[in-house]
């Protein structure tokens, strides 16, 4: 007989934070820009050759990462360097990436 457990579930707030991050990995572009910002700080040229998007799309998908607070930015003269906020985001990341490989 299965023991019954309290449990509390996620305040609305939190879900939908918790929403909101996954749903910056719900687009490829995004994934794959992820994927090459978690091996190094890329400017968008960089990221539009890499991924092979435009740099516009490039520029679209990291205003909204930047939003989200997964990406961060430093000004270099004229140049912009993005690159992953914090290794909370490189583990999750790195996580998914296991999980689907390893399916």
């Amino acid at each position: 007989m299965a023991q019954s457990r309290s449990f509390i579930p996620l305040d609305e707030h939190t879900a939908a934070h918790v929403a909101e991050l996954f749903r910056a990995f719900s687009d490829t572009s995004r994934v794959r820009l992820l994927s090459a910002l978690s091996q190094a700080e890329l400017n968008v040229g960089v990221l539009a050759k890499t991924v092979g998007i435009s740099e516009s799309a490039v520029s679209h998908h990291l205003r909204g990462l930047r939003q989200m607070g997964l990406v961060t930015a430093r000004r270099d003269g004229k140049e912009v360097y993005y690159s992953i906020e914090d290794e909370h985001i490189i583990a999750l990341f790195q996580q998914g990436v296991n999980h689907v490989q390893q399916g």
